[in-house]
């Protein structure tokens, strides 16, 4: 892998300037051909999720969407721990409208992860809490161990979780461990978490990235623009019916018109692996 730095957010407009592990750059990047891994990089503090961090990891992510040889996204964390939550340190009390800005550029990490166009696959090790688990949670695809644990509650300092976790949690795990975990505070290890669908992948201790990394080299092989409308429609669900199927329609005739859809067919009737370029 070539590590490229981190190039948004305002820590640094040099790539190079953050190669390797620099705590100053909260989001580091590592391209390995159409794989970005995107790593959380407070490791001292376990990752928690600040205003800084927000809009690096925000700025990274966008990034990542819209460059067309970026065909498969990796969110992990440096150190044991992928992510403690939000930064308590840095909270205190504030007026409702100034608390309500800071909260939409949380979310709006969590609308890119959501509705961006490129799969996104979590590596989790040791533990996400709070907005760890939003994080997670949102993503595609989630990586973990059977040691990693769950904890998404943050009624314990009088505030309920955000980053979209009202949404993305209840769409995994069903509403009775979203209650189980938002209003009573249950923990969920890896195993659990796996049983109930917050999880989709275990791993061995210390191979969540690995993992995760093959799994995301196995998706950014597929048709990018199909993949897309695939995420797109699973955002609908649960939706009204008719929206859905028209929804549904719409991005199935456009994809019939491009050439990885020619191509796929192609490779059926000649019995061969598909190469998806991504192209119209």
């Amino acid at each position: 892998m070539s590590s490229t730095g981190l190039s948004s957010g305002g820590f640094s407009e040099d790539p190079e300037h953050c190669q390797g592990v620099l705590v100053s750059c909260l989001v580091l990047r590592d391209d390995s051909g159409p794989v970005r891994t995107l790593t959380l990089n407070d490791p001292d503090r376990r990752n928690p999720v600040g205003l800084d961090l927000r809009i690096a990891l925000l700025g990274e992510l966008e990034t990542a969407m819209a460059d067309p040889a970026v065909r498969a996204i990796v969110l992990t964390g440096a150190g044991p721990v992928f992510c403690a939550g939000g930064d308590l340190k840095a909270m205190g009390r504030k007026p409702a409208a100034e608390a309500l800005e800071l909260l939409e550029s949380a979310q709006a990490v969590v609308r890119t992860i959501l509705a961006g166009p490129t799969p996104v696959v979590a590596a989790v090790e040791a533990a996400a809490f709070g907005a760890g688990v939003a994080l997670a949670s949102a993503c595609d695809r989630v990586v973990a161990t059977a040691g990693t644990r769950f904890r998404a509650t943050f009624t314990g300092v009088g505030l309920c979780v955000d980053m979209g976790i009202f949404w993305s949690l209840p769409q995994r795990v069903g509403i009775a461990w979203a209650r189980r975990m938002l209003l009573f505070g249950d923990t969920a290890d890896g195993t659990r978490a796996f049983g109930i669908g917050l999880v989709d992948e275990l791993a061995e201790p210390g191979a969540a990235l690995t993992a995760a990394l093959a799994t995301a080299r196995r998706v950014a092989q597929g048709p990018p623009a199909a993949q897309a409308a695939v995420k797109a429609m699973l955002g609908l669900a649960g939706g009204d019916r008719e929206a859905v199927l028209s929804a549904e329609a719409e991005h199935q005739s456009t994809l019939t018109d491009t050439r990885d859809f020619a191509e796929g067919i192609a490779a059926f009737r000649e019995r061969r692996p598909a190469v998806f370029t991504g192209d119209a």
